[in-house]
């Protein structure tokens, strides 16, 4: 017998199998299980995933043996090994890095170096008669007797609880012996609660949907309309076929309240897979998948790979998020392989959110996704009430920062003893440190952006590549003490409002402060108890999360994110303000949102003040039409990226010629221009875009673009099908 073999080497130049035979001592090898194998000259040694077993072999050469099956329970089914040629075909990435990208770090085709697997150590008696006639026929020490009349009664006793000399000296007469038990990291005990009462719009959205159909359904609902409850009880239908259920959620901080819900409804039938677990964590939680131990997986983009078998319905909350697309290779949005693995397994898949895509409403228009509505809060929570704010007038009076309505307010809840959210999607203190002397800005000598300024370490950063520098008083081209502080960040927000209302208790959430594992869990139980009466943040404070005592929601600058150079900038913009506002008022208390703007007229803007998606879709359709962007026309992204201008430029220029020759007419080629971030750690990278509504010379040509730069070690080509952002 013989294997075909994907080895781990993630070069596109050896994107192939190799074949092996199946020594007679292999008997439980498999397809799809990962194996070492000797490769190339001498002993050497790697590991790889068969990816078939064959009784005859093509060739005249001599064929090595596979040395040994790794992790004999990790085994890649039909199913995953189609998700892997599907993702190689969709993202051209090569083979291996397909299956790669599926996998948690402490599974992936290298060998770890740790050992991820944790044990309770247990003692038990071989034999309950040879230890009673011990007893009965021996001079015993009192300690010893102690552990074998304590294991007479209870059976089996954790190692630790006696004392490790006298247990020493009855394991070596055979006495007594060692068992060991793998046990998970994360449990949760069976306590499982009842089904909330559906509203109307609730029980009608779950009866729509129907179940062992591939059917994508769009589930429309404002904020605090009760997504969460119809997720489980579809799941709950599901679970109740005997099938399992995947539920995909954008961030960290959202799996942390839905997973507590999901736990207390499912039990231990819920496995969780996210960035924030330890590889130890991330290595049960796939075990328990793995096993069949578990019928529920919610976690993050990655988790849409999870080896579940029989899946009977896929859920992907707040669908409209980017990050649902991977920006690194391979470059794959969780949706797509969402809709591959609801076809695969005939499970509706639903695509829930607010601020839907404009992409999946015109879809759920057309009639390609099938459309659930739920247009009213749960029980007495009303929409908040939103007002606009212009800060050009307020500048006027010197208040930059926290305008006089909104400090106000502020003052007025913290009266009531209610809580309040801030929103202010940029991280550190300062976003721009000049000299007001000689001019000098400081700027990443890698990266020329502006450094940001963290106060709280004192230290520069740049947030592309990483660089930093301590920040000095002088200013480092004058020597003189003129540097002043531009632009404001979350620190710099906490700082201005710890001066304006001195008794509030403020926590902040950004990046900054959740770089520890668990901290996320720390801040929304802390601000859920009431610990805090302010939370202000960063974007991953905008959405899913649900805190009953919050009352006002203000958003410092709601400019930042529509002078962003994307065409996608008002859709970016629109959901984080609707989402965010959505945390105000989700219980019986009235909800008020500020928000700040120096461009109050933008139609945008008063979408979201009105609370008016469709308002908003219709407009971004026309501009989107104009302008021919999705969902109008597909686009694609290529860069060139080297370490050179003049070869990067050279190459980028080369690409060109090479689409224009080989692509239709009907394909609108843009470029090449410099990309958004055109130095990032001393690497120039120059882009096109390609516009198409039906291009079918384009995945060849791709494919023979990419082929053309695998031997340049100097520039590099990186292509993204239907990219996110610009």
């Amino acid at each position: 017998m013989y294997a075909k073999v994907l080895i781990e080497y993630n070069n596109k130049q050896v994107d192939k199998t190799f074949t092996y035979k199946i020594p007679d001592y292999l008997t439980n090898l498999q397809k799809g299980m990962k194996v070492t194998v000797p490769f190339g000259i001498g002993s050497h040694t790697i590991n790889g995933f068969v990816t078939d077993i064959t009784d005859t072999y093509e060739g005249d050469y001599d064929i090595k043996e596979i040395i040994d099956v790794k992790d004999p329970e990790l085994i890649l089914n039909e199913e995953l090994l189609a998700i892997g040629e599907y993702l190689k075909e969709l993202t051209l990435c090569s083979t291996i890095t397909a299956y790669q990208t599926m996998l948690p770090s402490s599974l992936k085709v290298k060998d770890q170096k740790s050992n991820y697997t944790k044990y309770i150590t247990y003692v038990e008696l071989v034999s309950e008669e040879k230890a009673q006639e011990f007893l009965n026929s021996n001079p015993v020490s009192k300690t010893q007797k102690f552990i074998i009349e304590d294991l007479l009664n209870k059976k089996r006793v954790l190692k630790t609880t006696y004392s490790s000399t006298a247990l020493k000296v009855l394991i070596t007469k055979g006495l007594v012996q060692i068992i060991k038990e793998q046990q998970y990291r994360l449990n949760y005990q069976n306590q499982v609660s009842e089904p909330l009462p559906l509203t109307e719009e609730q029980a009608k959205a779950v009866e729509q949907v129907e179940f062992a159909t591939n059917n994508t359904y769009l589930l429309y609902g404002v904020t605090a309309s009760g997504k969460t409850e119809v997720y489980m009880q579809l799941i709950a239908k599901a679970l109740k076929n005997h099938q399992t259920a995947i539920l995909l959620v954008p961030e960290i901080t959202l799996t942390t309240q839905i997973v507590n819900r999901f736990y207390a409804r499912f039990g231990n039938q819920v496995a969780i897979l996210h960035s924030g677990l330890s590889d130890g964590e991330k290595y049960d939680e796939y075990l328990k998948i793995l096993r069949g131990e578990v019928s529920i997986v919610i976690g993050a983009r990655s988790a849409i790979f999870a080896p579940l078998k029989n899946i009977g319905i896929i859920i992907i909350d707040e669908e409209h998020s980017p990050s649902y697309k991977q920006e690194t290779n391979p470059r794959y949005h969780a949706l797509d392989i969402a809709k591959f693995r609801s076809k695969y397994h005939q499970a509706p898949l639903i695509l829930g959110s607010a601020t839907p895509t404009l992409e999946s409403m015109a879809r759920a228009e057309k009639g390609v996704y099938h459309f659930l509505s739920l247009t009213n809060r749960i029980g007495a929570a009303q929409m908040p009430s939103i007002e606009l704010i212009d800060m050009r007038k307020e500048l006027k009076n010197n208040r930059s920062i926290i305008s006089k309505k909104l400090l106000n307010k502020m003052q007025t809840c913290l009266a009531n003893h209610e809580q309040i959210i801030l929103l202010l999607n940029r991280r550190g203190h300062s976003t721009t440190i000049t000299c007001q002397n000689c001019g000098y800005i400081y700027k990443c000598p890698y990266c020329d952006i502006t450094l940001t300024y963290h106060k709280s370490s004192n230290v520069l950063r740049c947030h592309y590549c990483g660089y930093s520098l301590i920040k000095k008083d002088t200013c480092p081209n004058c020597h003189e003490e003129g540097l002043i502080f531009l632009g404001t960040g979350t620190e710099k927000l906490e700082e201005e409002i710890q001066k304006l209302l001195p008794t509030s208790r403020i926590v902040r959430m950004d990046a900054d402060t959740t770089q520890n594992k668990g901290t996320h869990q720390k801040i929304i139980d802390a601000f859920a108890n009431h610990e805090y009466d302010i939370l202000l943040g960063t974007q991953m404070i905008s959405k899913g999360l649900d805190f009953p005592n919050v009352t006002l929601v203000g958003v410092i600058n709601a400019d930042a994110s529509l002078n962003i150079p994307d065409f996608r900038s008002s859709e970016t913009t629109y959901a984080l303000l609707s989402q965010a506002s959505g945390r105000a008022g989700r219980s019986n208390k009235k909800g008020q949102v500020y928000i700040q703007s120096y461009n109050p007229d933008n139609y945008t803007l008063k979408c979201v003040t009105n609370n008016n998606y469709l308002a908003f879709y219709r407009y971004e359709m026309q501009n989107r039409k104009l302008l021919s962007y999705p969902p109008y026309y597909y686009l694609t992204s290529l860069k060139v990226a080297s370490k050179s201008y003049d070869l990067a430029s050279s190459e980028i220029n080369k690409v060109k010629k090479y689409l224009e020759e080989h692509l239709t007419a009907t394909t609108i080629i843009l470029g090449p221009t410099p990309a958004a971030n055109f130095r990032v750690n001393n690497v120039y990278r120059f882009q096109i875009i390609l516009k198409y509504k039906k291009e079918p010379n384009l995945l060849q040509t791709l494919q023979e673009l990419d082929h053309l730069f695998l031997l340049n070690n100097q520039a590099f080509l990186e292509i993204d099908l239907n990219p996110v952002t610009l």
